[in-house]
This record gives structure tokens, sequence and C-alpha cells, in this order.
């Protein structure tokens, strides 16, 4: 294995990449020099947190610590899918049981297969990398839905006028939302290796991992990252696309207007 560190002069040195972001939008006059000074911020002190965090877990290896990471990256997951479903009600509740579902199916099969062991340092990250990619996926559901709903609401009301129940006034919706939530994923699938390395595949790699060994848990991510954002992005639309009807089977134009 290589032992692989980056000194703090390298970091100060490889902000310059930062400064080239800042200048192309000051130039263009894009207006997010702020936004890209307070998400690189961010970025530090979080991951900063989170690597002496991960340090004392994966130090003390404890079962019950190792669950409280778990819950605390699928709640803030589900926190941020929410904010993606603002004005759809519940979204919050519907993303913690998609992300919730969608993780510890995914998980548990690795685990149970033998792919991965129950210890910190697997789980916590493969669980941050499961979590954020059905957070990623049921935003895009949750945008598509609202959109998709405003444009078509036409066409739902002469569906529930000829007497179509909400679930088939739905379906084209549904349909469409869901393959919104997983096509970033399957789209990715396409290029691998192609195009892109990657971070599983070249961060071991880097660690000095045979690169034929690394493929193979590179496959077995791919796997993982479909089945996760294809579970949560059924389960979140299934559950979030009622939201735009009310207790009379009537859309609800506010929801969409």
């Amino acid at each position: 294995m290589s032992n692989l560190t980056v000194s703090n002069g390298s970091l100060a040195l490889g902000f310059v990449l930062v400064i080239v972001a800042l200048i192309i939008g000051y130039k263009e006059k894009l207006g997010i020099d702020k936004d890209i000074v307070i998400g690189v911020v961010r970025a530090i002190v979080q991951l900063s947190i989170v690597g002496y965090i991960l340090k004392f877990v994966i130090k003390t290896n404890d079962i019950w610590l190792t669950l409280a990471c778990f819950v605390i990256i699928v709640i803030n997951a589900a926190y941020n899918a929410g904010k993606r479903g603002n004005g759809i009600p519940k979204a919050f509740r519907f993303s913690l049981l998609a992300i919730s579902v969608g993780t510890i199916v995914t998980l548990g099969t690795l685990v149970l297969t033998g792919s991965i062991k129950f210890v910190p340092e697997q789980i916590v990250p493969v669980t941050g990398m499961i979590a954020s990619n059905i957070m990623v996926a049921i935003g895009l559901c949750y945008r598509n839905m609202k959109q998709t709903f405003s444009d078509r609401h036409q066409q739902i009301l002469e569906k529930l006028a000829l007497g179509a129940d909400v679930k088939l006034a739905s379906l084209d919706i549904l349909r469409d939302s869901i393959r919104s939530g997983m096509q970033p994923t399957i789209d990715s699938i396409k290029t691998l290796g192609l195009v892109s390395l990657p971070g599983m595949m070249s961060g071991l790699i880097f660690a000095g991992v045979d690169p034929v060994k690394a493929i193979k848990y590179q496959i077995m991510v791919t796997f993982m990252l479909l089945a996760s954002t294809s579970l949560g992005s059924i389960i979140s639309c299934y559950l979030a696309y009622k939201q735009f009807y009310n207790e009379q089977k009537q859309l609800n134009i506010n929801l969409i207007s």
C-alpha cells in the first residue's frame, strides 16, 4: 500500500483552483462568487469535522456509534431531499422513509453477502454513498413531479372527469418522475471505464490496490447505487403524488400553481 498524504502547503496551493473558478465567475458576471466561497468554506469545515468524528468512531469500533452515524446520515439526507420537494406536504417524511428503506435494504444485502463487513470504516462511508445518491434521485423526482403536474394539470382534470382514479390519472407522471430520478445513475453506468473512473475505484488504486480488485469493488458499488436509487425513487414518488390531490380526490390547484 502507498502512503498518501496531503500537506497543508499542498492544500493551500490547491486553493489556486478555487481562484480559477472565482475569476471565471467574476469575468462572466455569473453572480456565483458568494456561493463558491460559502460552498468552499462549508466543505472545508464540514469535512474537517467529519474527519475527526470518523477517526474517533473507527478507533472506538462501537456498534452503537456506528448506528448513530447511520441515523445522522439518513436524517440529514432526508432533510435535504425534503427541501428539494418544497411545497409538497410531508416531503421530509416521505424522503426519510424512502432513504431509510433504500439504504437499509442495500446495506443489508451487502453485509449479508459478505461484500462488506459491519465495521465503521466500511459501514459509515458506504451509508453516505447510498444515502447521498438516493437524496439526489428523490430531489429530481420531486422537481419533475411538481413541474409535470403543473404542465399536465388540464389532462389530469380530463382523466378525473372521465372517471379515472388518482393513480390512473397520475400514472404517466409517476413513471416520468421515477425515470428522472434513476436516469443520472443509469447514464453514469453507461460511461463507467470509458469516460469516468469513479471515486471508489480511483481511491483504491491511489491507495495501492490491484486495479482488477478495485474494479470488482466498483462493480459492487454500481449495483448498490442502481438498486438504492431505484428503491428511493419509486417509494418517494408513490408516496408524494397523492399530495397533489385533496380528500375529495380532486387536483390540488394551489400546489401546482
